[in-house]
């Protein structure tokens, strides 16, 4: 039995990046003697075991064959005789079929050392065709590397073009698109995920929302590209890519997506706002707050708030807003029933007090040119 570690914390140590998580394969073992060992057996299609003490995952050696459409259209063999070039073979990208020996040495059949050296994202073999999921990870990991200079290989590039010609994208379902997705809007150029998606055709395939027009995608990706220097929540940078788009468009496509209600929202309320004046009306932003639900909702209204600041709106005008939901927020209903206001006209007293309090703000402020 030999264990080797595999995958991204090989890539990640020939950078000279710090390794954050751990993958392991062993060759030559069985799952008895695997659970023999201690190891706790956690995968139901292929043997995966989380170590005793670390647990880290092992995985026994394996291969695939292709048997139907999709991620999950595969069948797995694992057996003791599966040698670690054979597991390799199987994965998506040069960069990610490494492994390293117990003694600490580099085990690179397919030239992956070579391609980080050259910067470069390239296939393992025709066999990256078989899984469409592979175009959305590599997508993402060139959205990873941007930074250092990596770029999906032509012939790479290529492949997914065929790819997505013969339709295998369509076999996507959205919450494998939605996990792929949600990882890409954290990595370091977030914007690239979408470009290399763009550029390979499959953009169109399974976000057609923002796909066309290419007004549409600019927009998009430009607000993205602020949103990702103003905040690290996924609410608001999925709600900066998205709020080019009208609300019912922004809903279906979120719907479909299948995103969570928190990120759906936000995209949905962005989408919904109109543009802000210049400089800012004081009833612009009382029908903001109102809109927003900035008096219950202040988190959910923050995130808002940076969604349009990532599309346009300036730091000063957005600070402007922010110090006139806090001073309207301020408003005391129970001051304000102390001083005899009751049902109708209590609420008519909060909305004037709210009021006045924007009004000080607003008015009282510079002309945001």
């Amino acid at each position: 039995m030999q264990v080797y570690e595999v995958g991204g914390a090989v890539r990640d140590w020939l950078l000279g990046q710090a390794v954050k998580d751990r993958d392991w394969v062993v060759v030559g073992a069985t799952p008895e003697q695997m659970l023999a060992a201690g190891y706790k057996q956690v995968g139901a299609d292929f043997p995966v075991f989380l170590h005793p003490e670390t647990h880290e995952e092992y995985a026994l050696a394996r291969t695939e064959r292709k048997s139907g459409h999709g991620y999950h259209g595969f069948e797995v063999h694992s057996a003791p005789d599966v040698t670690l070039e054979e597991d390799l073979k199987r994965r998506d990208l040069t960069v990610n079929a490494m492994a390293r020996d117990a003694e600490g040495h580099l085990v690179d059949p397919f030239g992956g050392e070579r391609d980080l050296a050259d910067r470069v994202l390239r296939h393992v073999s025709p066999a990256f065709a078989e899984d469409p999921l592979r175009i959305l990870r590599t997508a993402r990991f060139a959205a990873r590397l941007a930074p250092l200079g990596f770029e999906v290989a032509e012939e790479t590039m290529a492949l997914m073009r065929s790819m997505v010609a013969e339709g295998e994208v369509d076999h996507l379902v959205p919450e494998r698109v939605w996990q792929e997705t949600r990882r890409a809007l954290h990595e370091a150029h977030p914007r690239v995920f979408f470009e290399v998606l763009d550029a390979c055709g499959a953009l169109a395939v399974v976000m057609p929302e923002i796909a066309s027009p290419e007004e549409v995608l600019e927009r998009g990706l430009a607000s993205l590209v602020r949103a990702v220097g103003i905040s690290d929540a996924t609410e608001v940078r999925f709600g900066a890519l998205v709020a080019p788009l009208d609300a019912d468009t922004a809903q279906a496509f979120s719907e479909r997506l299948r995103v969570p209600n928190s990120c759906r929202d936000i995209a949905v309320s962005s989408a919904a706002l109109p543009r802000w004046p210049k400089p800012l009306s004081v009833d612009w932003v009382e029908k903001l707050l109102e809109k927003a639900d900035a008096w219950r909702r202040p988190e959910r209204f923050e995130q808002l708030l940076m969604v349009m600041e990532a599309c346009g709106l300036d730091g000063l005008a957005a600070d402007r807003v922010r110090e006139a939901r806090s001073g309207a927020a301020a408003v005391d209903p129970k001051a304000l029933m102390k001083e005899g206001y009751h049902g109708r006209a209590l609420g008519e007293a909060i909305a004037a007090r709210r009021r006045q309090a924007i009004e000080q703000v607003v008015d009282g402020g510079v002309d945001d040119e």
